[in-house]
């Protein structure tokens, strides 16, 4: 269980990572424009994929109500088509879709 836990807790500290590195910007053309933060959120969200997929299958299935696939996909399409992204969408996931996967990730942190 141990090493389930050390994942969560590094799942976690890539989500802290992105919400620091976008918190000064208003909308997605500034965070876009800003190529520090936007790589380095860029960065974690290939972590956070990486993290994922290291975690096991097992736990991964009891836990469906996530979207572990849809998450490491994304990564994928980070890592693989990185001209390809959308500065729109990343901020909607950052902005939408990050702290609720943070709180589900606490909850699970919580079970353990």
């Amino acid at each position: 269980m141990s090493n389930i836990r050390f994942n969560l807790e590094e799942l976690l500290v890539s989500i802290q990572k992105i919400e620091t590195y976008s918190a000064d910007f208003q909308d997605a053309d500034d965070f876009y424009h800003d190529q520090k933060s936007f790589d380095a959120c860029m960065m974690q969200f290939v972590v956070i994929g990486e993290i994922i997929s290291r975690l096991d299958a097992d736990y991964k299935a009891s836990h469906p109500h996530i979207p572990w696939q849809k998450i490491k996909a994304f990564r994928n399409i980070i890592a693989h088509d990185y001209f390809g992204i959308d500065a729109d969408e990343i901020w909607d996931i950052i902005n939408h879709k990050l702290l609720p996967l943070k709180s589900e990730v606490k909850s699970l942190l919580e079970e353990l």
